[in-house]
């Protein structure tokens, strides 16, 4: 009886942590659903079980002695998508800026940081604001990662002020 628990409990982990296989197919509906060539660019796809990335997240954080108030920004994440793009081009950067102003973000912040771009867009309905897409643009490659969430428009302000102080 023992194995067959141990069989179960083993297979249940495999089950849960297939959501962590990086994949070379874009995990974001823009790159993965416009049909377009985007001509010689690299993904790596991953979707982040929050099960396994909050504590690890929260250790981190502890470690760096950063404050309380970001450690309460994390327990409001319910999700996390993180796509790299190599090879990316500034027009493959522009089309997904005009296709994320169609689809109702807005654009809060853009902060530059060692040389590269990292772009803050919120899609907000009412006061919530249950998605935040952060982009990175540097020389080498893109990084996109898109949290969902719960947010006010008050704690997106303070990780940009966090963000900003470092």
């Amino acid at each position: 009886m023992k194995i067959l628990k141990n069989i179960f409990i083993i297979f249940c982990a495999m089950f849960m942590m297939q959501s962590c296989i990086v994949s070379e197919k874009p995990n974001m509906a823009y790159f993965s659903d416009s049909g377009r060539d985007f001509k010689g660019a690299k993904f790596a796809s991953i979707n982040v079980p929050m099960f396994l990335a909050k504590p690890i997240i929260r250790r981190a954080l502890k470690e760096d002695g950063d404050s309380k108030e970001v450690m309460r920004l994390v327990k409001k994440v319910s999700k996390i998508k993180v796509l790299t793009v190599e090879n990316g081009d500034r027009t493959m950067l522009k089309e997904f800026a005009n296709y994320l102003n169609d689809n109702n973000y807005e654009e809060w912040a853009t902060i530059k940081h060692e040389g590269d771009n990292v772009n803050v867009r919120v899609k907000q309905k009412g006061e919530a604001i249950k998605n935040m897409l952060l982009t990175v643009n540097s020389d080498k490659e893109l990084v996109f990662v898109d949290i969902r969430g719960s947010f006010t428009a008050d704690d997106i302000s303070r990780m940009i002020n966090f963000a900003k102080d470092k």
